[in-house]
């Protein structure tokens, strides 16, 4: 046992980790969007405090990501990653989609794999054979972070048992076995991602495959066929023409009417200067466009007056990023120049991103010392993010334009703002938005053999609600669906009056 305690500690010590942690839905993460680039990796949350407190400790990497996905059940969120205590953050930017995904990436710099069986030969497992192995490795990293320690009220050791016992003819029938026992648990965020999933995400995570500029949702109506959401203006889709509201009906060759929202983005993305063929619908029509794929620059801020109102001023923010706050501390003070004095976010179709992003957006117009989100792990242990100065707008009308694709970093910044009367909440046609208030992470599995993305943690409102499969119900609610470019238009002038 002396020698099996020995090993274990040296592999902690020596294993080194890059760590993405995500507020999100995991099903279609930020691959919604076909290609992350370095400069605009998008809002994720790191407490203040544990931040500077395991930054002095670790090498990790840590980031924390938000993303919504899962049309099924229009409900999700993604942030923090508490490992043992060690924590720091990583500022890259992605190109993100209309999906929420919440991931943390361990990737073990020494062979693993040595350490494993070094492990499994002191505990007397000398015999397990590489598919017991996998098995063991993927229920453990559940064990370890798993946010229901009653795991679905099941006896979780007794399912390890049976399922290292078990004789497996190939890798496959492992990997069933791994599905099953996530499976038992009743949460979809917490699932087995195959090595083909698993390497798309850290590709998309670390900018090494390019696009060609879309970010991409399913559409609103029944059909739920894919869109794209929005358009990079310095990107192959905008010079080749694809707008936004088109449909993909073919990619690569492919037929993608009934796909999802990640697979059309892992179809789109590919190495820089490759081309790749796609045939997008506009109001019945069908067009062909062969576009180059191009490493993205996501620009997740923009801002412009309203033409229906000379003092109203909009910011469109995609996406939430380490730098979120600076570029609409930018804007802000760029409309205020321009005659502003009301202002619209439009935080529609935005999936989430960096936590920090969220949260240090929503400071810039609270108070000093107002609470912004609670995080609460498996513990039970909560992490209190609140204000720590006084924001740049404290009085100035404001308005969140929200819909149902509204989400994670996004809700954290909506709840915040609600819950501490500073804005009031309009929905796109909806009443509430989408409603993610759990964090996932992602673990490498070794040998190439994959991930684990697990629940670690939830989050709660200023006012401790839990959003999670509800959303934030909006203060108004358009009767139908703005379709303006121009939000200022859609947004009525009494909204801004119950500030």
């Amino acid at each position: 046992m002396a020698e099996f305690t020995t090993n274990v500690s040296r592999m902690i010590q020596k294993r080194r980790s890059l760590s993405i942690v995500a507020i999100g839905c995991l099903s279609t993460l930020f691959i919604s969007v076909d290609s992350f680039s370095s400069s605009s990796l998008n809002s994720f949350a790191v407490s203040k405090n544990s931040f500077a407190a395991s930054a002095k400790k670790s090498s990790s990497s840590s980031l924390a990501l938000f993303s919504n996905d899962d049309n099924n059940n229009n409900n999700n969120k993604k942030s923090i990653n508490h490992d043992n205590g060690l924590m720091s953050q990583i500022s890259k930017s992605f190109s993100t989609a209309s999906l929420i995904l919440a991931l943390t990436f361990f990737s073990p710099a020494d062979n693993i794999n040595n350490h494993i069986n070094t492990i499994a030969n002191a505990a007397g497992y000398g015999s397990f054979t590489e598919e017991q192995k996998f098995v063991a490795e993927a229920w453990r990293i559940v064990d370890n972070t798993y946010l229901d320690r009653t795991f679905n009220n099941q006896d979780w050791f007794q399912i390890r048992e049976n399922a290292v016992k078990k004789k497996y003819k190939n890798l496959g029938e492992a990997q069933s076995t791994v599905e099953g026992i996530l499976g038992s648990l009743g949460d979809k965020y917490t699932r087995y991602l195959p090595p083909e999933k698993y390497m798309s995400l850290v590709n998309s995570a670390t900018g090494t495959l390019a696009g060609v500029g879309v970010q991409i949702s399913p559409t609103n109506d029944d059909s739920q066929r894919i869109m794209a959401l929005d358009v990079e203006e310095v990107s192959p889709a905008k010079n080749a023409g694809i707008q936004p509201g088109d449909i993909f009906i073919e990619v690569d060759g492919q037929n993608v009417e009934k796909s999802t929202p990640d697979e059309i983005a892992s179809l789109l993305r590919g190495e820089i200067g490759s081309k790749v063929g796609v045939v997008m619908q506009r109001s019945g029509k069908n067009t062909d466009y062969i576009l180059k794929r191009d490493q993205i620059k996501v620009t997740s801020v923009k801002s412009y007056m309203s033409g229906k109102s000379k003092d109203v001023g909009v910011i469109r923010i995609k996406s939430f990023s380490g730098t979120t706050a600076d570029a609409v501390t930018e804007e802000l003070q760029a409309l205020k120049k321009k005659g502003a004095k009301s202002f619209i976010i439009d935080l529609r179709g935005n999936p989430g991103g960096l936590l920090p992003g969220g949260v240090n957006t929503a400071s810039l117009f609270l108070e000093q010392n107002k609470p912004v989100v609670f995080v609460v792990n498996k513990s039970g242990i909560v992490d209190a993010q609140s204000t720590y100065q006084d924001g740049i707008d404290l009085e100035d009308p404001l308005v969140l334009f929200v819909n149902d694709q509204t989400a994670s970093a996004s809700e954290v910044m909506t709840a915040a703002l609600q819950e501490n009367n500073r804005a009031v909440i309009v929905g796109d046609g909806v009443d509430h938005t989408f409603g993610k208030g759990i964090v996932q992470t992602i673990r490498e599995l070794s040998n190439n053999n994959g991930g684990v993305a697990v629940t670690i943690a939830r989050y709660e409102t200023p006012k401790h609600n839990d959003i999670n499969k509800q959303g934030i119900k909006v203060d108004v609610t358009l009767d139908k669906m703005c379709d303006s470019q121009d939000v200022g238009t859609c947004v009525p002038s009494s909204a801004f009056q119950k500030n």
